[in-house]
């Protein structure tokens, strides 16, 4: 069975995926991050200030993982992300055929179509909107922004990308309010 769990950045949505894995026998946390484009594509690209944004990740190679789990019997390799560095982590998580459960989280599952139709059930984290924000500041001066430069990325990037979850948002097949 392959759950998502999608939510705004901030929104909780990985703590809410973390306390399924751990409270369900035979699963595995799959982020949707690990498939963030290398920071140097990026600059390459022109889309370093948008990281984070649906352009800015690797969606067929997540699609092709998702296919993987899904259709192969087999144990599969997956990356996941380093935060600290913003960067990819190819190989870091093993998804073991006898799993029963991947619980994959990110912001965009209901927004790409192919990722939509892998997941057999889905769940929107939704949390009020300056407890989210006020949580991206934190998490961004956590990882070495400034304060003024976590807040401009929280209310810039990170809220276009919110804004893109909200559009897909009805899809979602349960919603978990955080308050």
């Amino acid at each position: 069975m392959i759950v998502g769990v999608v939510g705004a950045p901030g929104s909780g949505k990985s703590t809410v995926a973390e306390a399924m894995v751990a409270a369900l026998p035979s699963a595995v946390l799959l982020p949707m991050d690990g498939f963030h484009l290398p920071q140097a594509r990026l600059v390459e690209l022109g889309r370093r200030e948008r990281m984070g944004a649906p352009d800015t990740f690797d969606v067929d190679g997540f699609v092709a993982t998702l296919h993987a789990v899904h259709n192969s019997g087999k144990s599969v390799l997956a990356p996941g992300f380093d935060r600290r560095i913003e960067e990819a982590v190819p190989g870091q998580i093993e998804i073991l055929q006898e799993l029963r459960t991947v619980v994959v989280e990110g912001n965009y599952l209901l927004h790409w179509a192919e990722v939509r139709a892998l997941l057999d059930i889905t769940f929107l984290v939704e949390v009020d909107h300056d407890v989210r924000v006020q949580r991206l500041i934190a998490r961004h001066v956590q990882f070495g922004k400034t304060p003024d430069a976590a807040r401009a990325w929280a209310l810039g990037p990170d809220e276009r990308n919110a804004l893109l979850v909200a559009d897909t948002a009805a899809q979602a097949d349960h919603v978990i309010r955080l308050d």
